[in-house]
């Protein structure tokens, strides 16, 4: 397994996890593109968890697409709830 790969399902799963969560919690969604850039982000962010605190029941891809689309989606619902609440 390449770098590449780790890479591409980093970002491909962090961008799903922010749109995802853009379509569940709709009042802190931060759009198509908010939510793509948030899940991009926070993608890369849950890898670098993962790579911190590694956890052998996970292996190989499976592992970084989980956590960057954990993390992808807890860093748009971080950044929705902050932008609502400077809105208000």
């Amino acid at each position: 397994m390449g770098a590449l790969t780790i890479l591409v399902s980093v970002l491909l799963s962090g961008v799903a996890g922010g749109n995802i969560a853009g379509l569940l919690f709709k009042k802190v969604s931060l759009g198509i593109m908010g939510n793509t850039l948030a899940g991009l982000v926070g993608g890369g962010l849950g890898a670098q968890v993962l790579q911190a605190y590694p956890l052998a029941a996970l292996p190989g891809v499976i592992g970084y697409v989980l956590f960057g689309g954990i993390g992808g989606a807890a860093l748009m619902i971080v950044l929705g709830q902050i932008r609502r609440s400077v809105n208000r």
